[in-house]
């Protein structure tokens, strides 16, 4: 048992020294300048939207009191049912900078997000394009300094977190933990090397050169991938374009998902297209996950000595690690005191996803049934 838990804490602590260095190399769009050349390029945000009544308006004049100088928005309205297209013909109404592109037919071969922002991309006639979703809410300075920044750093791709807005109690814990995890399965600090294999992007905010977006093939190379945000960065990488990831707190925002029902439902979609489709590596992240985030602080109730002391040392590195990446996310620091709850969350939600779209043969998003053989045959 000694040497369990000696091995426990020597890869907790390699993989916390990597993540929270990692971390800090990455740097905040707020504190970079906004200084842009004499003549900036033109700047499309492209926003695909269906069903968003709830939050949209509040996203749309975010992006519209933006001060870039040269800006234009494209929505598209990806068959909607509710109120988005009287919410889109307000807003337009207001500023003629909106413009709005309905889809009514979805052809085959896509996901609806994925099509309507190719389609919204085909429409625009920027030099930069910005890929936002259509409930996030932006600083007035946002676009400027992401834009100065891509132009002063030579970036072809630069993707921003977003902040968690209210997300409670229990969603903080989660975010906390999830956006740990989840940095540490894909480096996104390594994004910027040239020499590494790691890529990354954002739904919230994916900057992207207009002539890169077209030479990658767009998103007609992703037409069926539910994780179209970090494999439009992966296209891009690929090909050999320079790309980076900024923190986004204090810039962008955005309700991730209201409640912990609605979390569940909402990962169902990209679950197993995170790790292409294998069963064994959702099984295997679990039980690693178990080994490693859960046992330590389940074994403080069962051992005693030396290995008690190295379970604590176990436990207080991962919630050092975990309060050291609220600060990135936007929630309290006190949400990682429940990273073990969190951790046995997620776990559930992995497997979870992982059954539902099994039992169902794929998965259901934005009202249509995409079987899984389909979505497994688009491999990137």
């Amino acid at each position: 048992m000694v040497w369990l838990a000696l091995a426990s804490l020597v890869i907790v602590a390699a993989a916390m020294f990597i993540l929270v260095r990692g971390n800090r190399s990455i740097r905040f769009l707020r504190e970079l300048p906004g200084n842009l050349p004499s003549t900036p390029p033109r700047v499309s945000i492209i926003v695909a939207a269906r069903n968003e009544e709830t939050n949209l308006e509040a996203a749309l004049e975010s992006l519209l009191a933006q001060d870039y100088p040269d800006l234009e928005l494209t929505v598209v309205d990806d068959r909607s049912s509710d109120a988005t297209p009287a919410i889109l013909a307000r807003v337009q109404a207001r500023d003629a900078r909106l413009r709005v592109v309905r889809i009514d037919r979805l052809p085959a071969g896509w996901l609806g997000k994925n099509y309507a922002l190719e389609r919204g991309a085909a429409a625009a006639s920027g030099d930069i394009l910005v890929f936002a979703d259509a409930d996030v809410v932006m600083r007035a300075d946002a676009v400027r300094r992401a834009v100065a920044h891509a132009l002063a750093a030579s970036r072809d791709h630069l993707a921003v977190t977003p902040e968690m807005i209210g997300p409670g109690v229990m969603l903080g814990t989660f975010m906390s933990a999830f956006t740990m995890y989840f940095s540490l399965y894909a480096r996104p600090w390594k994004a910027s090397d040239p020499q590494s294999r790691c890529f990354i992007g954002i739904g919230a905010f994916n900057l992207v050169r207009g002539g890169v977006y077209r030479a990658v093939g767009g998103h007609a190379r992703i037409a069926m991938r539910p994780d179209d945000d970090i494999k439009l960065g992966k296209i891009i990488k690929d090909a050999g374009y320079s790309q980076e990831m900024l923190f986004g707190r204090g810039m962008i925002g955005v309700e991730w998902y209201p409640t912990i029902a609605a979390l569940a439902r909402g990962l169902e979609k990209n679950t197993l297209a995170g790790v292409e489709y294998s069963v064994a590596a959702i099984l295997a992240g679990a039980v690693a996950q178990v080994a490693l985030f859960v046992w330590p602080f389940v074994a403080l109730a069962c051992t005693w000595g030396a290995v008690f002391a190295l379970n604590a040392a176990t436990c207080v590195l991962l919630v050092a690690a975990c309060i050291d990446q609220t600060r990135y996310v936007g929630v309290s620091r006190w949400h990682a005191a429940g990273l073990p709850v969190a951790t046995v969350l997620f776990i559930w939600i992995l497997l979870r996803a992982t059954f539902v779209t099994l039992r169902n043969d794929g998965i259901n998003w934005r009202g249509t049934h995409y079987p899984l053989a389909a979505l497994k045959a688009n491999r990137v």
